[in-house]
């Protein structure tokens, strides 16, 4: 079979757009909808989708502006994702868990669990925590610091896959006429002692039906690019552009030989936001209708919150994004990302606020399905990317059109599967099951 692309389902309740909740199709209270999600899931899967992508974090919006937003109340991602499980058959299932205010032998537990409820399509997205509130809720006066927030995922990530290990794959025997329930000799303890963590285990659950779930990372900085290459399987990045995008493809790309991967081992699978339209007029006039629910207010909310949790407030809505400081709270990479956005189509604060409202400053993609596949088909053939998690302005409307229009199209192409090639979701993004380590 020829290369064909990997696609990921990024779900975010009413949708990307920061406006969705306001759009008469979407359901206001879809965020604790459970048979929103549902449906979600099931337009992924008939589309023959890889995975479904619940992002998280631990902490609610609470300034004023924040009663004007749809991101207060949602389920925790590993709940919903158990209960999607029961649900659907194929499609991957990933969730984001933080390592910054999580202790590794919960996270191990968790996500082992939700693999063998799935029968092996569970994903771990693993970051290190972009909302400097997170904090207060976790005992802290203040977030992490950024090199220590990576040093800490690290050794986060080394003691989760070891716990995973604790059980080779024969280990529970379960033979009623010896007695014997498991074979000690395949036990392992991992007995981990660190700079941030003590772990003995082993784990109280069987090595799950992939071996370990699949690693996902979004860090795109120096620092996030580094720990990706080393451990990640599955890299969600934001990139503006194809020159960017095959930029940071080949430089990633470029790392894994150092620590004996292969190029095939890890997926780059940029966002993008996509409004599918039967023309390209009414693609933008579908765009408009989301732009024009925009609060300025609300977008410069939004603005400061993926700079880097700054509050960009007391600052006039028609002045330039001001200079700001390095974040040592929010993600490095977004910031410069966002900045250079501003500084090249000179933008005002309120416009920038406006033009990230929807793709978050993810490429994005505003036009007919053949326009839209003409554009992900370069990337793919070009060095940008193995596949794309797709972000659509509005639940379940977006991702209809996306389903019903685009996943057509590149099928037709032959760059998207018509069935699902395995039942894991390693054997669907083409990745090796990993042996245990210690054997």
């Amino acid at each position: 079979m020829s290369r064909q692309l990997k696609l990921g389902a990024f779900l975010m309740a009413t949708g990307h757009h920061v406006a969705a909740w306001r759009h008469p199709d979407v359901p206001a209270n879809a965020g604790l909808d459970f048979a929103h999600y549902k449906r979600l899931a099931q337009i992924a899967e008939a589309a023959k989708f890889d995975a479904l992508f619940v992002a998280d974090s631990v902490a609610a919006p609470t300034q004023d502006i924040a009663s004007r937003m749809a991101r207060s109340d949602h389920f925790e991602p590993l709940t919903l994702l158990s209960a999607l499980s029961a649900v659907t058959e194929h499609i991957g299932l990933i969730a984001t868990a933080t390592t910054s205010y999580n202790e590794p032998y919960h996270v191990a537990r968790k996500f082992a669990s939700l693999d063998h409820l799935s029968g092996g399509r569970a994903g771990w997205n693993l970051v290190t925590s972009d909302n400097a509130a997170e904090a207060l809720n976790f005992g802290r006066d203040e977030h992490i610091g950024h090199a220590e927030r990576y040093s800490r995922a690290r050794e986060f990530h080394q003691v989760v896959t070891g716990l995973w290990d604790s059980w080779e794959d024969d280990a529970f025997i379960r033979d009623k006429a010896s007695g014997a329930y498991y074979d000690p000799a395949k036990l392992h303890v991992l007995n981990h002692v660190g700079e941030h963590f003590r772990v003995k285990g082993p784990l109280n659950v069987a090595r799950s039906p992939q071996g370990q779930p699949v690693i996902v990372q979004a860090g795109s900085s120096e620092t996030g690019r580094e720990l990706a290459a080393q451990t990640a399987e599955v890299v969600f990045t934001a990139q503006t552009s194809l020159a960017n995008a095959q930029a940071f493809y080949a430089d990633l790309k470029g790392r894994l030989p150092k620590y004996g991967r292969s190029a095939d081992s890890l997926k780059i699978m940029p966002g993008v936001f996509v409004v599918v339209g039967g023309t390209e007029a009414e693609a933008q006039e579908k765009y408009e209708t989301f732009q024009q629910l925009v609060e300025p207010e609300v977008g410069v909310a939004l603005l400061g919150r993926m700079l880097g949790n700054f509050d960009l407030s007391k600052y006039p809505l028609d002045g330039p994004l001001p200079e700001l400081p390095l974040t040592e709270s929010g993600q490095q990479s977004r910031q410069k990302l966002l900045t250079e956005l501003a500084g090249r189509d000179s933008l005002s604060l309120a416009e920038l606020g406006r033009k990230i409202a929807g793709g978050r400053g993810h490429y994005s993609l505003v036009g007919t399905p053949e326009q839209i596949a003409d554009r992900l088909q370069e990337w793919f053939e070009q060095g940008a990317a193995d596949g794309f998690n797709v972000l659509v302005p509005h639940l379940p409307g977006g991702l209809e059109d996306f389903a019903n229009g685009v996943v057509p199209e590149l099928q037709r192409r032959g760059l998207f599967r018509t069935e699902y090639e395995g039942r894991t979701l390693r054997q669907n993004l083409g990745l090796a099951r990993p042996g245990n380590r210690f054997v």
